[in-house]
């Protein structure tokens, strides 16, 4: 079965090519992290939603006109599915572009989830493309189910990317961090390996942290608390509120509770702040981390 839609963009050709090609533009609409490189026979990795990731590989493309490539979930969350194609045509038109997509290969129940799926994503490129913000992506707020790597992608935000980059490095992948890129690419470009080779990995076992070898879970709680608690450290600095499902921050604040021990209160933690039990799960996850909040 072939899918087929289109949407129209107030954009010009070239930007119309950058916005369904460029990982920095994907993330504003369409993924939480991605890979690509867009070269014949290169591949890509798009995390869509936490914990559900497609990959593929480029067999055409044409700058400012066309772009195809094979389509499949990866990951050991991925449903079992045939590879498929996609092909996205680009036409100029009065004031702006039409952007056309063809998934072919789908079958059965596939077809209708991925007419849903493009169709959601579709209608946030034209948000993304006609106002500059495509807004918050429920399908990305509150991931089921959770597990310890799926919550890290959820709360993929700017954050410290040195401690991030120090667990990519243990998992033995190669970290490229340009200093002089924008917080969001800085993160994205520690982050996104960083989750790729851990959803590869696995949580069994243990990970040489250099300074001690950690179980694999301990390291996978530590990019939990890295991804949310600096999210809320930068949104407090920058005066902006963080604004994610309660259910995150209460999964994180149960995986806190098993990482953070007695010992390390007064070292690389701060004496637990005093909240109330009635406090959003936000606050009460940042106050067991040694933050005060308005709540404490």
């Amino acid at each position: 079965m072939t899918i087929e839609q289109s949407v129209f963009i107030p954009v010009d050709l070239d930007t119309a090519f950058a916005l369904i090609t460029e990982p920095e533009r994907l993330r504003r609409w369409q993924t939480v992290a991605a890979r690509v490189d867009l070269s014949v026979g290169g591949g890509y990795r798009w995390t869509i939603s936490p914990g559900h990731s497609a990959a593929g590989t480029f067999t055409e493309i044409e700058p400012g006109k066309r772009v195809v490539f094979t389509w499949d979930w990866a990951g050991a969350a991925a449903p079992d599915s045939e590879p498929s194609a996609v092909t996205i045509t680009l036409e100029p038109g009065d004031g702006g572009t039409t952007v056309r997509l063809f998934h072919e290969g789908l079958l059965g129940e596939a077809a209708a989830g991925h007419a849903e799926g493009w169709a959601h994503y579709l209608g946030r490129l034209v948000a993304f493309a006609t106002a500059g913000d495509a807004g918050a992506d429920d399908w990305s707020a509150a991931p089921e189910p959770l597990n310890e790597v799926i919550s890290a992608e959820a709360a993929l935000v700017d954050h410290l990317t040195g401690s991030v980059a120090s667990i990519g490095e243990a998992l033995a992948i190669d970290i490229m961090d340009d200093a002089y890129a924008s917080p969001e690419v800085r993160v994205a470009n520690v982050a996104a390996p960083t989750l790729e080779a851990f959803n590869a990995r696995g949580l069994a076992g243990t990970i040489d942290m250099g300074f001690a070898e950690l179980p694999a879970a301990t390291v996978a709680n530590i990019l939990n608390l890295e991804f949310l608690v600096h999210a809320w450290d930068l949104a407090t600095a920058t005066g902006r509120k963080l604004e994610v499902s309660p259910v995150l921050p209460d999964y994180v604040l149960g995986l806190a509770r098993n990482t953070i021990a007695p010992g390390m209160r007064g070292k690389s933690f701060a004496a637990e702040s005093l909240i109330e039990e009635s406090a959003e799960s936000l606050d009460r996850l940042v106050a067991f981390t040694g933050r005060q909040t308005a709540n404490t």
